[in-house]
């Protein structure tokens, strides 16, 4: 089945963690950082994150500074990229921050654990809701739908590290960035990158090929390419 191309974007402490062992994420990355996202959001058709992720980390997941929107036009896509929120159980809350902001659709996907009640909520908020699987979310055929539907040819994932998780586990990843920051946070229960089940057998472990790598201040600046892509 065709799908987007897919690449996380992720700004980590040196050990690999998203946000203190709380979970409540506040921005530590340099405007460097910030410009990146910017810029990726800029050549993304869509945005996709997960629940836990758009509630604790309020915004609108859009493209930003005008400078970015006009780059976008001159890209040949619309100003403003799609939205797409992944939520299980259909959880999310209807009045996360994101639903603030109406420049764009607002996609959510979850399951058939997403009761009636939360199913209905979403659809008075969001622009589609749409069931993929039973228990757990079929991201094959839901980045699929994305694809002919929406028209979604490279998809941006901003986490958080159970989404990562997940994508990198199906195969669904075509590249990751990621800016290491100079900070530790520690913590076992701190999120990281990657979070999950995880495995238990390092010959199991997600392989990548460096791309490039460059240094800008005190941050370092990596883009992965999975080993089994082109």
């Amino acid at each position: 089945m065709a799908r987007p191309f897919v690449f996380i974007n992720v700004a980590t402490t040196v050990d690999g963690k998203l946000a203190p062992s709380n979970r409540k994420f506040i921005p530590f990355g340099s405007k460097r950082d910030l410009d990146l996202l910017y810029e990726l959001r800029a050549d993304s058709d869509a945005v996709i994150a997960g629940a836990r992720t758009v509630d604790c980390a309020p915004g609108h997941y859009g493209p930003g500074p005008e400078k970015y929107r006009r780059l976008r036009v001159k890209r040949g896509l619309p100003e403003y990229n799609l939205r797409v929120i992944v939520s299980g159980r259909g959880t999310l809350k209807p009045n996360a921050d994101i639903f603030r902001y109406r420049f764009s659709p607002i996609i959510v996907l979850t399951t058939e654990r997403a009761s009636i009640r939360n199913v209905r909520q979403l659809r008075a908020v969001a622009d589609d809701v749409e069931i993929f699987g039973e228990r757990e979310l079929d991201f094959t055929r839901a980045l699929s739908w994305l694809h002919n539907k929406w028209r979604v040819r490279r998809l941006l994932c901003e986490g958080g590290g159970e989404l990562n998780a997940t994508l990198l586990r199906l195969g669904l990843v075509d590249e990751i960035y990621q800016t290491v920051c100079p900070l530790i946070f520690g913590g076992r229960d701190a999120p990281t990158l990657a979070d999950g089940q995880g495995i238990d057998d390092v010959r199991k472990a997600t392989r990548l090929r460096l791309k490039s790598l460059k240094r800008v201040g005190q941050e370092v600046f990596v883009v992965y390419r999975l080993q089994n892509k082109a």
